[in-house]
């Protein structure tokens, strides 16, 4: 209560403070003189020139101020004359006073020229003089939302896909069940076959140049002319693996290199025969001391396994909580049936999404696409990370990622600016009720506390991206009401605005952090 009771005052303060303010900069004398000009998507230019009577305003109200406070020798508490304050605290006071007009003037042009901003205004404080004489001028860019109309949100033409659970699908299941619990075995005739597990002595030449080679005897012979050199990444010209584990498909990994088609270079090998394939890696490859080389790989194998799918006995029902085979089809068949449920509602909301997209063109602000694409990139890289990759598997794919992650970006953003504007159209707003009410929905999924779950996301920030989610979902559903909706086979061609639903169902992921979230705030 206590709690409560100093949040509110604190609060009140603020909103006094803001009126205070509000209040000085509409009893000034003289109105600021402002100009807008466009320099970039969603970017602007505000020009300022604040009229010197302001400035002798702003002066006589920090004088006043200091006068009532300060104590100087000889005089008694707030009798002290000007002159004197001046001598003794002009140039702390000529600073305070540049700082709040700067900041007075800078909120005034925002708000007289309804710019809807997203980041707060880049003032160069440092650069900026306080006049002896005459106005003060300066300038600041902020970035603001994008402008741009909505296309009609009634009739959206959507497909319903046809979809319902099949013997064969409930088949695949149990098998991928049986693999998932299936144990690698040595192959009995030791030939390598298409996606067995290898294990080898392999052996990795680099190419180096001639001048590498040289660095490369220097440094191995401690000569200090080539410490620097040390800091330049050269691998070794011949790397050996003992027992390493390689896996038999079409693109695979022997150690760190890439090996395309390594199924076709292994498959029909015995236990005890060599292989050798010379690669060239990719410029873009995540290991810099790889980039561009070329290197020989040499597989020794030695051992040859192949997934043993589990048998459907006791013990494999076992682990599934069920007493026969029946009722494990029963459960999976329930289970596929709410995921085709799920994937209907998704690729219909994706069609919409899809084409508000298609039909909303706008521009975006260039430094929060960057920053969003830096987001994007960190919580794919933190993802694949909580999927028990290790980080060396991850590095293989970041070059992947991050050519993908600013066009990510986009999309997001765009879908992010859509939905804002959208929700606002339809009047559509996120209750506590229903966030507490998905709260708990997720954390009875997750085996948690939903108190618990609220508290740690306050803490990290997620909650506002969650509530950004559960009004997006709110805003689909609103639209589906009045979409014209038809029944689509499984096998017909998908309509325009089917063609990328992938994409946009990346686009709608948010998290802790992101541009979107910091936007809505």
């Amino acid at each position: 209560m206590a709690e409560e009771k100093q949040e509110t005052t604190a609060s009140e303060q603020e909103e006094g403070k803001q009126e205070t303010q509000e209040s000085a900069q509409e009893s000034r004398t003289a109105k600021n003189t402002v100009a807008v000009e466009e320099i970039g998507p969603c970017k602007k230019k505000v020009s300022v020139e604040i009229p010197e009577e302001t400035i002798k305003e702003m002066g006589d109200e920090q004088y006043r101020e200091l006068r009532r406070d300060a104590v100087l020798p000889g005089f008694r508490k707030g009798r002290a004359p000007r002159r004197l304050l001046e001598k003794r605290f002009g140039k702390e006071t000529q600073e305070s006073i540049k700082l709040k007009l700067l900041a007075e003037a800078s909120e005034a042009a925002m708000k007289a020229q309804k710019l809807d901003v997203l980041t707060d205004p880049e003032i160069d404080f440092e650069h900026i003089e306080l006049p002896e004489t005459g106005p003060m001028k300066f300038s600041f860019e902020v970035e603001v939302r994008p402008e741009f109309e909505l296309p009609a949100m009634e009739g959206i033409a959507v497909a319903k896909p046809k979809l319902e659970v099949t013997e064969g699908q409930i088949d695949r299941e149990i098998e991928q069940l049986q693999r998932w619990s299936g144990v690698w075995t040595p192959r009995e005739d030791g030939v390598v076959q298409r996606d067995d597990q290898i294990v080898a002595d392999a052996r990795l030449r680099v190419e180096l140049t001639e001048e590498e080679k040289a660095r490369q005897t220097a440094i191995a012979e401690g000569k200090p002319e080539e410490e620097d050199a040390k800091k330049t990444a050269i691998p070794e010209s011949e790397t050996k693996l003992d027992n390493a584990e390689v896996f038999v498909r079409p693109n695979g990994f022997v150690g760190p290199i890439p090996v395309e088609k390594l199924d076709e270079l292994l498959v029909g090998v015995k236990a005890g025969e060599k292989k050798t394939t010379t690669v060239e890696v990719p410029q873009t490859f995540f290991r810099e001391e790889y980039q561009g080389r070329k290197v020989e790989v040499e597989i020794d194998v030695k051992d040859i396994k192949f997934l043993k799918p589990a048998e459907i006995d006791e013990h494999f029902l076992q682990r599934f909580n069920v007493e026969n085979l029946g009722e494990l089809r029963d459960r999976i068949r329930e289970n596929l049936q709410e995921r085709v449920e799920n994937q209907v509602r998704s690729e219909m909301s994706d069609q919409i999404y899809q084409y508000l997209l298609d039909n909303t063109k706008f521009d975006l602000p260039m430094d929060i696409v960057a920053r969003q694409a830096g987001n994007v990139l960190q919580r794919q890289y933190i993802s694949l990370l909580s999927r028990g990759l290790s980080r060396q598997q991850v590095d293989e794919q970041m070059e992947q990622l991050r050519a993908g992650s600013e066009e990510q970006a986009r999309e997001q953003l765009r879908t992010f600016f859509i939905m804002d504007r959208v929700a606002e159209k339809l009047e559509i707003e996120v209750t506590e009720e229903e966030i507490n009410g998905h709260i708990a929905r997720v954390a009875m999924q997750r085996g948690q506390r939903p108190e618990k779950m609220k508290e740690q996301m306050e803490r990290d920030g997620s909650l506002a991206q969650f509530r950004l989610e559960i009004r997006q979902g709110k805003c689909i559903s609103k639209l589906l009401e009045s979409a014209s909706i038809t029944e689509r086979q499984p096998d017909e061609k998908p309509r325009k605005a089917e063609q990328k639903p992938q994409k946009a169902r990346k686009s709608r992921k948010k998290a802790t952090g992101s541009e979107e979230g910091k936007a809505e705030a």
